[in-house]
């Protein structure tokens, strides 16, 4: 057979076994049965795109047969051959789709199956900023373990999202490739179909990100064509339903590379590359994928993939802070003549002289940076970005900032080498590659003497927070004359712009005033840019001439206007990799909040997802809003409406990391102590009548504020 029978023969083979899959459910659960994959607001992704309707039931489901079968017309050109790799695609998704449905378990480790609404949003600022700069997906078998290995871990330590499909998997396990959500290799499952929960994503991307109209199909191909810069490796032996299969990401604009040489090639779209040594560097150049590389000088991998590797207790080596040792870490300005570039200095042991593992030692970690356009303005930015910095290391794992950090680091780690020098070589070498605008010299200082830590601690890092703290509780809104844009999401939200200001930082929850400041001085022409605060329209609702005219400009004439404090006038738009989500709750005279984080459903009868599906892709939606964590606490969280004390249910996770700035800002504007007290959370109830009943027995200041609507 060639190329076009070999896609049509692997498309009707779909087909086939997808009516069997659900003739066979119908019979058993009935046709009224609903089905749905999980965690998603978009039914059966796939079809929703192409048709516009969501299947909710088996007989739905039936009717999605016919589409299969109209996308497979058996003509050799190429239009037809992409046509029904969507067909396969389809059929694909109804099979998969009814696993969950017939299936207790349908996916096990290290498989994950289906991948949910929240995990993409977690994705959306790394692909933005290029911190994720693509999408592998592999699939198949390589001719050896070691090949495989070698594959996968290069995308890997190039911060690729990889995707696996077939026995590529076990042979990534057993080549010692890291696996899991957490290090960005994703096994997707052994049988071929479970391929459409990575072409899911790409057509979620378009939904949330892009607020594409579903139905409108052509749109959706020129989205994930142009803005998810996916693309496949196919290895090993090809069924017809995996040529099939190829033929539909093809027709997505995701081009294949296959390691079969008697596979007619398509410029562009189809290539062969038998020498596995290339294989990455031609897959990142069909897709024009542009990898920017730092060489550190330490001896484990160092990239963005290992930003969520946690270290267990059993493979730690040593631990640092976390409430049983001093552990902190300050960026602080300094002169040119008073630091040594790239001096790294240990004060302390290191790590080998750790007798008995694992470990405990106190960690400072001190970084002294000097340049002309440096500002200590800058300081609390590049100190933030330590964590990152730290995470990206193999083997390291890093928690919060400050004075409250939790590091760990691995035996695998110190045993291929790793000492406390690397950390300084991480933080020299990233401090330049990533701020070398303003930062011109670096020295690093980390103590593990514990008298030495306390004491640099009491003397020098504590006044500077402090006085820090005090600069930006003095930076309001009102104390500054320019507002910051920030188009980081355009290139997958072209509609959406934010507006950062002092009190409402960016809606990821990654982008505050400072950092905008910073980032304007770091990259003149780049995503922030200042906005002069003039011609004010109402100082209630947030709303100011210049902000609207940047607006205007920065979507394209898409939006005229936006208000920053209103929930219900012109809120601003969300791109949808936005922390939390706010939404009215009418019968409380209030709002509840949802963060990307719970799963349940809230008491306005919808899940995180579905809330978040109504307001993203810069679309404008008054009386839903994203936004970030920090926000709730702020004086302008939805000031319009009366406050933060319109806030009547969050999930308790949320609560708690809120509570004591949120009951700080209610002290102060309506004078009730222990605020979060009185909001209701998922442990308490869901149910409308039973969230009113708790509201009026802790006399909620909502239930007598001016109605909402």
């Amino acid at each position: 057979m060639n190329l076009y029978q070999t896609v049509f023969a692997g498309s009707k083979q779909a087909l086939k076994t997808a009516v069997q899959y659900v003739d066979k459910a119908i019979e058993q659960k009935g046709p009224d049965q609903k089905i749905a994959f999980p965690d998603t607001a978009y039914s059966l992704p796939m079809i929703y795109a192409i048709t516009g309707n969501k299947v909710g039931t088996l007989e739905e489901l039936k009717g999605a047969l016919d589409l299969v079968k109209s996308l497979i017309v058996e003509k050799e050109q190429l239009r037809q051959a992409e046509d029904a790799g969507i067909g396969t695609a389809v059929a694909a998704e109804i099979i998969e789709a009814l696993k969950y449905l017939m299936l207790e378990k349908p996916y096990e480790a290290p498989c994950l199956g289906f991948i949910t609404d929240a995990m993409i949003r977690g994705w959306g600022v790394g692909l933005v900023t290029d911190d994720i700069p693509g999408v592998a997906v592999i699939i198949g078998e390589c001719p050896d373990n070691e090949s495989a290995a070698k594959i996968i871990k290069d995308y890997q330590a190039k911060g690729l999202l990889t995707f696996l499909v077939g026995k590529v998997i076990d042979q990534a396990v057993d080549g010692g490739v890291k696996v899991g959500l957490e290090f960005r290799v994703m096994p997707l499952g052994y049988n071929m179909t479970s391929v459409i929960h990575v072409v899911t994503v790409a057509i979620r991307a378009a939904l949330i990100f892009g607020a594409l109209k579903p139905g409108d199909w052509a749109e959706f191909k020129r989205y994930t064509y142009k803005r998810v810069k996916a693309f496949v490796n196919a290895v090993g032996p090809l069924s017809n339903f995996v040529t099939a299969c190829g033929a539909g990401a093809i027709s997505l604009g995701f081009p294949v590379v296959t390691d079969l040489d008697n596979v007619s090639q398509v410029p562009c779209k189809l290539l062969v590359q038998k020498d596995y040594d290339k294989m990455v560097a031609t897959s990142l150049e069909m897709r024009n994928i542009k990898i920017k590389i730092t060489e550190i000088p330490i001896p484990v991998a160092f990239a963005a993939a290992f930003e969520g590797e946690r270290i267990r207790k059993d493979d730690m080596y040593v631990e640092f802070g976390g409430g049983k040792t001093e552990s902190w870490e300050l960026v602080s300005q300094r002169d040119p003549g008073e630091i040594e570039d790239h001096k790294i200095e240990i004060i302390g042991n290191d790590l080998d002289t750790i007798k008995e593992v694992p470990g405990r030692m106190p960690l400072a970690v001190m970084v002294d940076v000097a340049g002309k356009n440096m500002h200590s303005d800058f300081e609390p930015v590049l100190e933030r970005r330590i964590h990152y910095f730290m995470n990206y290391i193999e083997g390291v794992m890093h928690v919060g900032q400050r004075d409250t950090t939790w590091i760990r680091i691995s035996k695998d780690a110190v045993q291929k080498g790793f000492k406390l020098k690397h950390f300084g070589e991480v933080l020299y070498a990233k401090m330049l590659d990533e701020f070398g605008a303003v930062v011109d010299k670096c020295q690093i200082t980390i103590i593990t003497d514990d008298t030495k830590a306390k004491e640099y601690k009491a003397n020098y890092a504590v006044p500077r927070y402090k006085a820090r703290d005090e600069r930006i509780a003095s930076l309001t809104d009102e104390s500054v004359d320019t507002f910051y844009s920030c188009i980081l999401c355009q290139s997958f939200a072209p509609s959406h712009v934010c507006i950062v200001t002092p009190e409402r930082l960016g809606l990821c929850g990654a982008v505050s005033w400072l950092d905008s400041k910073a980032t304007k001085e770091l990259d003149p022409t780049g995503p922030c840019q200042p906005i002069p605060k003039e011609g004010v329209e109402d100082s209630v609702k947030g709303s100011w001439k210049t902000v609207n005219e940047a607006v205007y400009g920065f979507t394209q004439g898409k939006l005229s206007r936006i208000t920053l404090y209103s929930l219900l006038e012109d809120p601003m738009t969300s791109c949808g990799c936005f922390e939390c989500i706010a939404g009215i709750m009418p019968e409380a005279n209030g709002v509840v909040i949802v963060n990307r984080e719970y799963s349940g459903i809230s008491p306005v009868g919808m899940t995180f997802g579905e809330l978040a599906s109504m307001t993203g892709g810069g679309v404008q939606s008054p009386g839903f809003m994203g936004h970030g964590r920090q926000f709730i606490s702020s004086k302008k969280f939805i000031s319009a409406e009366g406050g933060p004390g319109r806030i009547v249910w969050m999930p308790k996770e949320l609560k708690e990391y809120v509570a004591e700035r949120l009951n700080a800002t209610a002290k102060e504007m309506y004078g009730i102590d222990n605020f979060t007290d009185m909001v209701c959370d998922e442990t308490i109830a869901v149910e409308s009548e039973a969230v009113l009943e708790f509201l009026a027995e802790k006399g909620h200041p909502a239930l007598t504020m001016d109605p909402l609507m």
